[in-house]
């Protein structure tokens, strides 16, 4: 669902590049079927949905940015942590977490999600709001609706889902701006997960990512409630994988947690703090370069925030920036929400 930062740091300098035009969406096949579905399927008027495609512009920036390397190097798990754990970061964390404190307690006490989770995965995200990201998304989904083949059935439901919502909010489609794979506001949900999971947590009869983070706040918690997070459980303990074990098999059974605990004491795996909880896990390993691999167990927590973004590198991030934040938050607020 979720688009966050993907190879924003070595790309950087394709984000500066102006788009590459190309002939307008109005004659393109898959357009104009797009637009005979949203007629047929949700009642738009066909001929102003193909006139506001005509309004996109493709932009070769988004196809540069979402293609895989053609050469991916080496899952380097520190050079990642090293993104998101830095000590900017972690203080940007503690500012937002104490001014929005009330919002930030009152969403963890309804939705049942730790706070610093919360905090965690916008400050992943988008660094807590600054950088949400500034491609039109018309363009950016249409793009990749139409000239991305490998991914062209997602971005056309998020581009009908854009259309969707820009009418349930009596916006322009092209008044929205985010990531280069259409993600919005300081959640980075995408326009489908916006019309399913956001929740108006002000209560000021609208949902609002952009301009402040308090409609956010409650719809990262409500989309990790309604993905399973259970209250006061465990998200993951690191743990010691014994010199004989392969653990490749038990990596193999992928994330979702199926490894029960009797099964990972008879293999020798111990916790490395504390104990092994008597809950099904998965196996995460974290491989670095020329460096020992980081193993962890991660429970059904941990395997809810892979549901915002299918990354056990993520969702490590997420949850070491969460307790990096929990040991040092003080409380106490500078605002009033």
């Amino acid at each position: 669902m979720i688009v966050h930062l993907l190879r924003t740091l070595c790309l950087a300098a394709l984000i500066s590049q102006p788009a590459v035009a190309s002939a307008s969406y109005a004659s393109h096949e898959e357009a104009r079927r797009f637009a005979e579905e949203m007629a047929q399927r949700h009642g738009f008027d066909g001929d102003a949905v193909l006139e506001a495609l005509g309004r996109a512009q493709h932009d070769e920036r988004v196809i540069r940015l979402i293609t895989p390397p053609s050469q991916p190097g080496a899952r380097n798990w520190r050079a990642y942590r090293g993104r998101f754990l830095g000590e900017l970061r972690i203080e940007a964390g503690l500012d937002f977490w104490r001014r929005h404190a009330a919002t930030i307690h009152a969403a963890s006490e309804r939705f049942g999600v730790p706070p610093e989770i919360i905090v965690a995965i916008i400050g992943v995200e988008t660094h807590y709001g600054s950088y949400t990201g500034n491609f039109e998304a018309v363009s950016a989904l249409a793009t990749l609706a139409f000239d991305y083949p490998p991914r062209a059935p997602l971005f056309r439901k998020e581009l009908e889902n854009l259309f969707l919502l820009a009418r349930e909010q009596g916006r322009d489609p092209f008044s929205y701006t985010g990531s280069f794979a259409g993600a919005l506001g300081y959640p980075q949900f995408l326009p489908s997960s916006i019309r399913s999971y956001a929740v108006d947590f002000d209560g000021d009869g609208r949902i609002d990512f952009e301009s402040d983070p308090i409609d956010a706040i409650g719809s990262v918690a409500n989309y990790l409630a309604e993905h399973g997070w259970r209250r006061g459980e465990p998200i993951a303990v690191p743990v010691w994988v014994p010199a004989g074990l392969d653990p490749e098999p038990l990596v193999a059974a992928g994330i979702e947690p199926v490894l029960e605990a009797a099964q990972l004491r008879e293999s020798g795996i111990v916790a490395r703090r504390g104990e092994l909880y008597d809950a099904p896990a998965t196996l995460v390993n974290l491989p670095t370069p020329g460096q020992r691999t980081d193993y962890w167990l991660g429970y059904r927590n941990f395997y809810v925030i892979t549901r915002y973004n299918r990354s056990s590198f993520y969702a490590m991030s997420v949850f070491e920036l969460a307790e990096a934040l929990r040991a040092r938050f003080s409380g106490g607020t500078t605002a009033a929400n």
